[in-house]
């Protein structure tokens, strides 16, 4: 922290006055003053090169309160726009978005099958690019990519450690696509991205501790403490889905016994439910999967519950079960005021919810238990994507050792 350095005061100050704007604009520059607790004119000489930038704009005029009626102060949210990219196994997802959050744009590409470094690279610039020419017609400036991955990622140097369903480690994105497209590149990993998606759009606006976790193919956590991302001192917070819940369990993909992942995610819980079958147990999906239980999936095993069959409602109330002694030990851990669920596994609603909150309730201390709140995230299959480009808006919004400021 360059406390001594004026140019890092100045910079601080800035983007607390943009913060200060974007959370509460139109507002005053009086407002920002008493705010921010900085001068009236720092506070003048700073929004001056604001307007100048044009990341504000002058709004209508407040009311007054014995003189003139004060100039309100907004985000120009139209003048700029943001790019958020999705890297996940088989595909790219990228939109581009205005200062606001609001989509305006969007494309994908599928990528080749076990992709090496230079031809994933090659498809992350080929999107890029496509994206970039779109801001360019529009007349506009791009601020930004940011780049949400699945697997182990290192924010800070901007390369993906390991993604292991692509089967590439130490793949330098940031480097790469900034030297290649000339533009300010972010990068994070998927879930945590996530997190970040609701702590500026979604259920997670305004809180200072939250957890987003996402159950799909695998089981990870985004966590917020403070208002700030914690990702560890090896980038690997949050990988709640390789905790032991069962020492009996069955074997995971990282070679641990009764991870939460080998218990609760997507694939797992069709595993079980194929076993159930294979065991002879009576259900409407023997009919539907006509001997064929390699056909079988979570949404199958959903509708089935939702006709009644006590096969599918089982599982479903297990993989409830297995996932509330996780979030017990988050509560308890943690102890974050709301846990903000993702994936295509909570879309098995009240079968999975209603078990996994009678769990969290008996498993997870009292005190902690009574006030936390869990909910399904209403951010859509977007939300990954919100949250690519949001790494972008936070890095100019709130650099680093800006705070939030309530």
């Amino acid at each position: 922290m360059q406390t001594g350095s004026f140019r890092w005061m100045k910079s601080l100050n800035k983007s607390t006055i943009l913060n200060i704007i974007r959370l509460h604009g139109p507002i005053s520059r009086a407002e920002i003053a008493k705010m921010t607790r900085l001068t009236p004119p720092t506070v003048t000489n700073i929004v001056s090169e604001l307007l100048q930038d044009r990341l504000i704009v002058e709004s209508n005029l407040g009311i007054s309160t014995g003189g003139r009626k004060p100039i309100m102060l907004k985000i120009n949210s139209s003048g700029f726009y943001v790019i958020g990219i999705y890297a996940r196994a088989k595909k790219l997802d990228a939109a581009v978005a205005n200062l606001d959050g609001k989509i305006v744009y969007e494309c994908s590409c599928f990528l080749p099958d076990n992709p090496d470094e230079t031809a994933f690279l090659l498809e992350l610039k080929r999107l890029s690019e496509k994206a970039l020419a779109f801001v360019r017609r529009e007349g506009q400036q791009a601020l930004g990519i940011g780049i949400g991955m699945h697997g182990l990622v290192d924010p800070l140097q901007g390369e993906s450690i390991y993604a292991p369903h692509l089967h590439l480690k130490r793949v330098p994105v940031k480097k790469y696509l900034e030297t290649e497209l000339n533009v300010l590149v972010e990068m994070e990993n998927d879930v945590r991205s996530l997190a970040l998606a609701e702590s500026w759009f979604g259920q997670g606006r305004d809180l200072a501790n939250f957890i987003t976790v996402n159950i799909s193919s695998g089981i990870g956590a985004g966590i917020i403490l403070d208002h700030e991302l914690y990702q560890g001192d090896s980038y690997s917070a949050g990988e709640i889905g390789h905790t032991t819940i069962d020492i009996d369990g069955p074997k995971c993909s990282c070679g641990n016994y009764g991870c939460l992942e080998a218990l609760a995610s997507g694939p797992a819980m069709v595993e079980r439910a194929k076993r159930e079958i294979e065991r002879g147990r009576k259900s409407i999906l023997c009919e539907k999967l006509e001997g064929n239980a390699d056909g079988l999936t979570g949404e199958a095993i959903y509708e089935a519950a939702l006709d009644g069959d006590l096969l599918a409602i089982d599982v479903l109330a297990d993989t409830g079960r297995f996932l509330g002694v996780g979030l017990a030990n988050l509560i308890n851990t943690f102890n974050p005021s709301r846990i903000i669920l993702h994936g295509g596994v909570t879309r098995a609603g009240r079968f999975i919810i209603d078990p996994l909150l009678e769990t969290v309730r008996s498993r997870a201390l009292e005190r902690p238990a009574e006030q936390v709140s869990i909910v399904v995230s209403e951010l859509g299959k977007k939300a990954t994507l919100i949250g690519a480009f949001t790494l972008v808006l936070k890095k100019i919004f709130a650099p680093a050792g800006a705070a939030e400021t309530d």
